[in-house]
């Protein structure tokens, strides 16, 4: 190429160069542009939107609804519009964000000490939904240290020759150190005191070939390597039909087991300046480098590890289809399809879409092209990470739901990336998706439990509005309960969870969230209604003492059922086994305790008076605790056979 981009570093030699675009116009400001936008949304962003959807048709249904009909029964306006604001506010599960950020702070804690880095909070929510991981094969399939196994002749014999010409081009290239050079020249030492450099065609990744100029004595020949394929091509026409059959069959051969397989070919040329790749035309073959880079040792436990927690791994690659095929099968991975950059170029959007989907590796990949396959899953309602330590892997790193480098990456890769790994090995990934989806199993609670208990709350109190004389709670009372009940609930973050919940990708499902908003808010507005009845019923069946304030009474003995059954209701619906097989956090049981004991005594302390309580005789305290304790056990009997019927109907839920 005769083209230099912005932010390549010259290490040596001299020329003169046009400017021709500059800024966001070139390649690496194009890059840097892109990352600068806003990313796509991500699916955890996704889910927490949609639930704010959900949340916003039913207040606004509910509040209107409750404040239109209180104002036609000629109920004051003004009391009325502060009832419905408050019931708005106790519908709103305002410590949503504290949890969510609490969740993702714990969960980046514990990451750290597992050897990932959170650049990105967020993140962490999205790991553990992630259910298709994709990832170049070199350093973290395999070690990442190349070493020549062999120099090769047309005929597939060693030959020295082959390696002295190898050694001469890798210790003269002047471009970009890269692990194949390394490896020729740490195989072996010679002496080349004799031999001088005259020009140089560096690497590119369209001829994917390397030229350097030498001369030894009077004598100038060109070395050129690269992919077998760029040697082959210019070694047209002086290669022989029977000769090309030959090669190919040993690339094949070598391919297939494991080997990265190179070409060599010269050509004695006039000494001259400069050389370009249009003399890179009529050479001779010479023979072949064959590299070998093992898989790492447990890497085949790891991907079992990964495939039991529900994650498809798919290999991006530059290296040709069969070396990649011999590395998926070494480390136990099943290739359901291939797909090589020459076909990902050629294929339509939505042929890309299905190949995407269905192939689970992608060989000879140009680094434009790693996008694409990344943003084809995305639209296939996958949940994609992406692991990619180069410049070229910023892109598809940005565009990635989990953007994934390693600590030793380019910059602009750590920059683009949501998780930095301090170590490059799958099994340290492996441990954050498990403390991801910890982290999301946590929040995932808090929402149920908040917009039931909420939802329930609220009906009852909107409903009983209708038929009381008075209010059946005060705003500051639903603001009370709200502030109450949310203190259990902070602790979700360091709740344990069910190994079950982390068996699989968890996602948010608004239509789930919805069916249990409504299941077990209506079965808590049950128990509200009863409480209701008991509260109306008892002072007709058991005298009370005169000029006791029968409001206050109703509303210190539902303040009490509302706080009480929303705080151990918790402990059933924090888990989808029984309550008793689920033990939970020791803070969340601590916590408990003190608010039950606190919604207790309240009545009997001086804040009773600007709250408006009274304390509640031992009948009533009676009555309450049992139709607690039925509420508790009928959540726990109507949980199991919710999760029962959502199983057999929703099956992917």
């Amino acid at each position: 190429t005769n083209t230099v981009f912005m932010g390549t570093n010259v290490r040596s030699g001299s020329g003169t160069a046009l400017i021709v675009e500059t800024g966001k116009s070139t390649a690496f400001g194009q890059i840097a542009d892109r990352l600068r936008l806003r990313p796509p949304e991500t699916e955890f962003e996704r889910g927490v939107r949609h639930l704010g959807n959900l949340l916003t048709e039913v207040i606004f249904f509910l509040v209107f609804g409750v404040f239109a009909i209180n104002v036609l029964r000629n109920k004051p306006a003004i009391d009325s519009l502060l009832f419905s604001i408050a019931l708005a506010v106790g519908l709103t599960p305002q410590l949503l964000p504290a949890i969510i950020n609490i969740n993702l702070s714990r969960g980046s804690q514990k990451m750290a000490k597992e050897g990932v880095i959170v650049r990105r909070l967020n993140s962490i929510e999205n790991l553990g939904s992630m259910d298709v991981l994709c990832t170049d094969k070199t350093g973290t399939l395999t070690e990442g240290v190349v070493k020549l196994d062999a120099a090769n002749d047309i005929k597939g014999q060693p030959s020295d020759e082959v390696f002295r010409l190898a050694y001469l081009n890798s210790s003269f290239q002047s471009g970009t150190a890269n692990a194949l050079d390394e490896a020729i020249v740490h195989s072996k030492t010679i002496d080349i005191s004799h031999v001088t450099k005259i020009d140089e065609v560096p690497y590119d990744y369209i001829r994917k070939r390397l030229t350097v100029v030498v001369k030894e004595g009077d004598t100038c020949t060109m070395i050129t390597k690269g992919a077998l394929e760029g040697i082959v091509k210019v070694c047209d026409p002086i290669i022989s039909h029977d000769q090309y059959q030959t090669i190919m069959t040993q690339y094949a051969e070598w391919s297939g087991k494991g080997f990265r397989v190179l070409g060599i070919a010269t050509k004695q040329v006039p000494e001259k300046h400069p050389y370009t790749h249009d003399d890179e035309a009529g050479m001779a073959f010479t023979g072949f480098l064959l590299f070998f880079d093992p898989p790492k040792a447990g890497v085949k436990d790891t991907i079992t590890a990964l495939t039991s927690l529900g994650i498809q791994l798919k290999i991006i690659t530059g290296d040709n289809k069969l070396v990649a095929q011999y590395t998926a099968e070494m480390v136990g991975m099943p290739v359901t399809g291939v797909v090589t950059g020459a076909e990902i170029t050629a294929m339509s959007d939505g042929a890309m879409l299905h190949a995407a989907h269905n192939a689970n590796l992608f060989a000879e990949v140009d680094p434009n092209q790693k996008e694409r396959i990344i943003l084809a899953l995305k639209k296939m309602s996958h949940v994609v990470g992406y692991m990619g330590d180069g410049i070229n892997d910023a892109p598809p790193l940005h565009a990635a739901d989990v953007g994934i480098s390693v600590s030793n990456a380019a910059d602009v890769a750590k920059d683009a990336a949501d998780l930095v790994l301090l170590k490059q090995d799958l099994s340290v990934l492996k441990n954050g998706i498990i403390e991801g989806r910890k982290t999301f199993a946590n929040t995932l609670k808090y929402v149920f439990m908040a917009v039931s208990a909420n939802f329930g709350n609220m009906f009852s109190v909107a409903g009983a509005s209708l038929f009381l004389l008075f209010l059946p709670m005060l705003p500051k009372q639903i603001l009370l309960i709200n502030f109450l009940t949310d203190f259990p609930e902070f602790t979700i973050a360091g709740d344990n969870v069910d190994h079950m919940m982390l068996e699989q990708p968890r996602r948010w499902d608004i239509a789930f969230i919805r069916r249990f908003m409504i299941i077990f808010g209506l079965l808590s507005s049950v128990f509200d209604y009863l409480t209701f009845g008991a509260l109306l019923l008892l002072p007709k069946l058991i005298p009370i003492p005169a000029g006791t304030d029968r409001a206050a009474l109703f509303h210190t003995g539902w303040f009490t059922e509302s706080v009480l059954s929303a705080i151990l209701v918790v402990f059933v619906l924090r888990t989808r086994m029984a309550f008793f097989k689920s033990l939970p956090g020791r803070l969340m049981v601590v916590v408990t305790v003190v608010v039950g004991v606190i919604t207790l005594l309240l009545p009997y302390t001086p804040l009773a008076i600007p709250l408006e309580f009274i304390p509640l005789p031992l009948s009533y305290m009676v009555i309450v605790f049992i139709i607690v304790g039925l509420y508790f056990f009928s959540a726990e009997f109507t949980k199991r056979a919710f999760y029962r019927w959502n199983t057999r109907h929703y099956p992917n839920a």
